[in-house]
């Protein structure tokens, strides 16, 4: 089993910046891809970016390229998604998601889910 666990959501104006983190745990976490999944209301969902634990191999999607960090720290068994440049579309709920590379970026799936953060980004 693993567990995930998100934080650092928030409210912040167009242009801003926030720092989501994902505590993980459990036997096998770092066998696992760590991804960042959104829903935001009335849109499509994505996976927006993506981070192997094992091989520190990373994704993005189009949308938040340039924009969107994620990394990892194995001391702390957590992954953060640092964002920059918000903007309006941005707002959303964020997911952790932990499994298989293809599973979360290609199908945009997770096989453990964290409880999710909100994003709020307003003038």
């Amino acid at each position: 089993q693993v567990q995930l666990v998100e934080s650092g959501g928030g409210s912040v104006q167009p242009g801003g910046s926030l720092r989501l983190s994902c505590a993980a745990s459990g036997t096998t976490f770092n066998h696992y891809t760590m991804g960042w999944f959104r829903q935001g209301p009335g849109k499509e969902s994505d996976v927006v970016a993506a981070i192997s634990w094992t091989t520190g191999s990373t994704y993005y999607a189009d949308s938040v390229k340039g924009r969107f960090t994620i990394s990892k720290s194995n001391t702390n068994s957590t992954v953060y998604l640092q964002m920059n440049s918000l903007k309006p579309e941005d707002a959303a709920v964020y997911y952790c998601i932990a499994g298989p590379w293809i599973h979360v970026v290609r199908d945009k799936q997770g096989n453990y889910w964290g409880q999710g953060t909100q994003v709020t980004v307003s003038s």
